[in-house]
């Protein structure tokens, strides 16, 4: 087998010791080809994001839409929030222009139980309206699961229930973000899971089970997972996206030894 994972660092939640300016150069250095960000654009302009990178020869390979208001956690599943939905929507594809990123976590929001079926009705007219937007920009809509433990509520939190709606859409361009911490939480059996809903995977992201720390000693056995990625031919990347348990420079022995032989 040859081949390798490109991982990508997401700088909102690793390199957190130093300010959000100074992480581009500190991931460049520690030796990752590409940064993710999760919503940060209230902040720092894309422009000013996307000279940074590439002075420093990064790619800016993921970003993540707004969360709306506190304790939303987004919009693509909240009903009567269609018009902020399509302008939050709006935003971030102009922002995933601007960074030339190719995949973009849609935030779906936490949702009350007695609204699931309501909320469910009101993604998917989001996310096909979304994929129109989407349309020839190469771009993919991830959708990802987020555990119940972290996150109580929220829309959904499982890939299998993911993978019925992207069904339902039915559109090439939004996709499952598959994250290994969360999968992991919720239903386990990754390898087979990751094999059952492969193509309907626009992107990879991963951290430590359970506390969300280094990827290397935790309950995931992620070089065998890597490997198989590596051996179906994966082009995209593979967004880290934990917390450190210190310094992020004195955690990143994973990022070679996680790489297939």
């Amino acid at each position: 087998m040859s081949g390798k994972i490109r991982f990508s660092a997401n700088i909102s939640t690793m390199f957190t010791e130093l300010p959000f300016q100074e992480r581009f150069a500190a991931a460049a250095k520690a030796g990752f080809e590409a940064v993710e960000v999760q919503y940060v654009f209230d902040r720092f302009a894309a422009r000013d994001i996307k000279a940074r990178a590439d002075d420093l020869g990064l790619t800016v390979n993921h970003l993540n839409t707004a969360m709306g208001n506190s304790g939303e956690a987004g919009l693509a599943a909240q009903p009567g929030r269609e018009a902020e939905f399509d302008a939050i929507m709006d935003e971030a594809l102009e922002n995933a222009r601007l960074l030339d990123a190719r995949t973009i976590h849609v935030m779906s929001g936490c949702v009350q139980p007695a609204l699931q079926q309501s909320a469910s009705e009101t993604f998917v007219g989001n996310m096909q309206r979304a994929s129109q937007k989407a349309a020839g920009m190469n771009v993919l809509l991830c959708i990802e699961p987020i555990n119940a433990v972290d996150r109580q509520d929220y829309f959904v939190s499982r890939s299998d229930d993911i993978v019925s709606l992207l069904e339902i859409v039915d559109c090439t361009n939004v996709r499952l973000l598959f994250d290994f911490y969360h999968i992991q939480i919720m239903e386990g059996d990754l390898a087979r899971r990751m094999d059952r809903h492969w193509h309907h995977i626009g992107h990879f992201q991963f951290a430590g089970v359970p506390h969300r720390h280094e990827p290397q000693d935790c309950e995931i056995n992620y070089p065998i997972l890597f490997a198989d990625i590596v051996r179906r031919g994966w082009t995209g990347f593979a967004g880290a996206e934990y917390r450190p348990r210190g310094t992020t420079t004195d955690g990143l022995s994973w990022l070679t030894s996680f790489q297939p032989a």
